[in-house]
């Protein structure tokens, strides 16, 4: 075993801390959390390589701004009360940043990470510092205590003692922070979401769901959609249903079947209806303009939907009608970059590392090649956008895409 100098560098306080507030598997709660991107970089100081697996474990990476800087963590959970002062702020899973120090050639600097956390309190709900815990003394305990900062110490074996607990606060929502509260909440784009690219797939669910007869069963037998799970998820998604142990329509799935009951009678004629498209190609809203437009509704519930639009049609209003994916990317990221980043690149360590610099920037070249693409938003939202009118061209999967090519378009611009 190493030294504490050794093992406690920066990135590995990082990763222990990490795994206290947000282990694996740990809580049914929404969950989502990112490193910066500096430590994404192989080494973290000149000679001082970076452990692959510190790495992994700090992934995803995105450079988000919170109060006046960009904290070393950020994400969106329920904590335990063990963590918290206060353990709860309205029904919303607190926004939570943390700034880490480590041992380094200087020593630790755990009060510049105490004025740090506690800067980021103008925008987090809660805020931590997290360094060695023999680097911790009983002033910077106090001068936490003081500025509402708790304070994580971390041993050389990677345990993680809370040592003191910050109280809950309220502050305003910012659009970076929005970004974590839509990955962590049960549309979010993070892990998996849409797998089916055709909107019917999705409207088919809630009333399969309603009709009498096994969900799965009616789905397969008017050939509405055979991924039953696929189709389940994506109507949470677009939130047509409450996925759990328990299947349940929300209003907008209670909704759907309303339009199903009221233009053919009964959710079974409805379905036999969806039984007519079947393998069809031709856009959606074309094919069946009523229901076209009842799922360009839903889509557009869906809550990128209205950012997509809304800078497409900026774009189109101020110099590009049709922007190419880089081009459309790169205008997001400008205006948007923490939402930008999350919806459309994605979330492993080695794709991340490529598509931004340590400072958070884009790496054009690297956005030129379609493996670090999203495939829910490129490919199966994007197609989605296309069915229901809103753009002028299908999506493509990631292996077949080709950003400088793949346009981005509004099919009705104002």
């Amino acid at each position: 075993m190493g030294t504490a100098t050794d093992s406690l560098s920066e990135p590995r306080v990082l990763a222990h801390t990490k795994r206290r507030l947000f282990p694996d598997g740990g809580s049914d709660s929404p969950s989502y959390v990112v490193a910066d991107t500096q430590f994404a970089r192989e080494e973290w100081l000149p000679g001082q390589p970076v452990d692959p697996a510190v790495r992994d474990r700090l992934a995803p990476f995105n450079h988000v701004r919170i109060g006046g800087g960009y904290p070393d963590l950020v994400g969106v959970r329920s904590l335990e009360s063990d963590l918290l002062a206060v353990s709860r702020l309205g029904d919303e899973p607190p926004l939570i940043a943390v700034e880490a120090k480590g041992y380094a050639s200087g020593g630790v600097d755990t009060r510049l990470g105490i004025v740090q956390a506690h800067d980021r309190l103008h925008e987090a709900n809660a805020a931590y510092v997290a360094a060695p815990a023999g680097a911790i003394s009983g002033t910077d305990r106090t001068l936490a205590r003081d500025l509402n900062v708790g304070v994580l110490g971390v041993d050389a074996d990677g345990g993680v003692e809370v040592l003191e607990t910050p109280r809950i606060v309220g502050n305003r929502s910012t659009s970076e922070a929005t970004a974590l509260r839509f990955q962590a909440g049960a549309q979010g784009v993070a892990d998996a979401s849409f797998g089916l690219n055709h909107p019917k797939n999705y409207l088919g669910y809630p009333l399969a769901h309603y009709a009498d007869g096994d969900t799965g069963a009616l789905l397969s037998a008017y050939d509405v959609v055979g991924a039953v799970d696929d189709a389940r998820r994506g109507a949470a998604f677009l939130g047509l249903v409450e996925d759990g142990p328990r299947v349940e329509l929300t209003s907008l799935g209670h909704e759907v079947v309303r339009y199903a009951r009221a233009r053919h009678g009964s959710v079974e004629a409805a379905l036999e209806e969806f039984q007519e498209w079947y393998r069809s190609s031709k856009r959606f809203v074309d094919l069946a303009p009523g229901w076209g437009q009842l799922a360009r509704r839903v889509v557009f519930e869906y809550p990128p939907t209205e950012l997509l639009v809304t800078e497409l049609q900026t774009m189109h209003d101020d110099w590009q009608p049709e922007p190419t994916l880089v081009e459309f990317l790169t205008h997001m990221h400008e205006l948007h970059p923490t939402f930008a980043v999350e919806l459309f690149v994605r979330g492993d360590e080695a794709v991340r590392r490529r598509v931004l610099t340590d400072d958070g920037a884009l790496r054009r070249s690297a956005l030129e090649d379609g493996s670090v693409y999203h495939s829910p938003t490129v490919f199966q939202l994007k197609a989605m956008l296309y069915h229901t009118g809103i753009l002028t061209e299908r999506g493509s999967e990631p292996h077949r895409l080709e950003p400088t090519e793949d346009v981005w378009a509004l099919r009705e611009p104002l």
